[in-house]
């Protein structure tokens, strides 16, 4: 391990890893090298760093000053309550949130400077109000469901938006800074939704521009489409997960195919080491059994800090650089490794290995992801508070030289 340490600010004392039964390292300076990256995958397109989640479960304000650190200009979250907090943490780029419901308070946003996102009416409405409240204009990304389904004005709700708006421009209460949309199949190029939607897109922004709109930026892309769909680039894309470096199209590659380095290690050590005969059943339920005598070690991190329950007798973990397994459930604070299985040994305190980089050949975030039947997203975003973020890397930290 290289660069400086240390532990995120959460109110712990020490300055390394001694002591703490599992931590997540986070490397500042792949997560500022996978922007760079993806800023080149995108020709030099502007890049949204989507840090939603607390960064994917990253950390918040230090993923995002590492991500503005080589060359994100603009930052994305979904509550408004993200965004206020990156702005507490001293964070001024250009800064869009995306998800409130009626009855949200949106003035201390728009005191922010906080873009916001409308997808009907009632959203431009509440945004009108806070800016009556606050005496400023609210900056506003315009959202049109071009096919997913889910948030933004679908069908003609998006001229019934666009109709919204006009009255509420020309009284300088919103200013229409962008128009966006999300893909429903982005991770699989060529589905034909794909294309379908940036159809409805281009469609959608010709519609604005005759009702008088020119928005500033115009963003579609996420990861998948950053990576693999330059037609989906626009004013600006959007990446989340490509960000700390992990594959959104793990089909078509792993990171290192795309210049991407996991920025996320999870450790822990062995709170128990200890031997056991052939046939003991091992965690509730009995749902592994040892099939020859073995050493049997106990890892303190569960479910309660976001260990898949799904990973039963199947998370991998490595031991000494050899790949073991998780042996029976995973409780809420620990599960075991049958040692002996993997030909192993261990002694208590020793590290291992949950995830980190393929390249160096530990388990993955996707291993994990397979294992448990689920998404690397989810794997990385479920690691929990308790879990303390060792910082490696000196990328946008405020204590660094230079």
């Amino acid at each position: 391990m290289t660069g400086p340490m240390e532990l995120a600010p959460d109110g712990l004392a020490p300055t390394d890893t001694a002591g703490l039964s599992a931590w997540a390292e986070i490397d500042l300076d792949a997560i500022a090298d996978n922007v760079a990256a993806l800023r080149e995958h995108a020709g030099g397109t502007p890049v949204m760093a989507v840090v939603k989640g607390d960064a994917y479960g990253h950390g918040l304000a230090h993923s995002a000053r590492a991500a503005l650190a080589r060359g994100a200009s603009w930052l994305g979250v979904a509550q408004v309550a993200e965004a206020l907090d990156l702005r507490a943490a001293g964070v001024t780029a250009p800064l869009l949130s995306w998800i409130h419901v009626p009855g949200t308070d949106l003035a201390p946003a728009v005191q922010a400077d906080i873009d916001l996102s409308a997808g009907q009416p009632w959203a431009l409405a509440s945004m009108a109000d806070a800016a009556r409240a606050t005496g400023r204009t609210v900056r506003v990304h315009l959202k049109v469901d071009t096919g997913l389904g889910r948030g933004g004005a679908l069908g003609d709700g998006w001229t019934e938006l666009l109709a919204a708006a006009g009255p509420l421009v020309a009284e300088g209460a919103i200013d229409i800074v962008g128009i966006w949309s999300h893909l429903a199949w982005a991770d699989a190029p060529d589905h034909p939704t794909v294309r379908a939607q940036r159809e409805r897109f281009v469609e959608a922004i010709a519609e604005a521009e005759r009702a008088g709109i020119r928005p500033q930026v115009r963003h579609l892309a996420n990861s998948a489409a950053t990576l693999t769909d330059p037609q989906a680039r626009f004013d600006l894309v959007r990446p989340g997960l490509a960000v700390y470096g992990l594959s959104p199209v793990p089909d078509l590659g792993a990171p290192q195919r795309f210049g991407l380095r996991e920025a996320m290690r999870l450790l822990a050590r062995f709170s128990s080491v200890k031997d056991a005969p052939a046939g003991q059943g091992v965690s509730y339920g009995h749902e592994y059994t040892t099939p020859a005598a073995t050493r049997l070690g106990l890892v303190p991190i569960g479910y309660a800090d976001g260990i898949p329950r799904a990973a039963l007798n199947a998370g991998p973990v490595a031991v000494r650089g050899t790949r073991a397994r998780i042996a029976g459930r995973v409780c809420m604070d620990q599960f075991v490794v049958d040692l002996g299985a993997a030909g192993l040994d261990a002694e208590p305190g020793e590290e291992l290995v949950l995830f980190g980089r393929g390249a160096d050949d530990e388990p993955t975030a996707q291993d994990w992801a397979e294992a448990c039947g689920t998404i690397n997203y989810e794997i990385v975003t479920r690691i929990g508070p308790r879990v303390p973020r060792v910082l490696v890397g000196t990328a946008g930290r405020e204590d660094a030289d230079g």
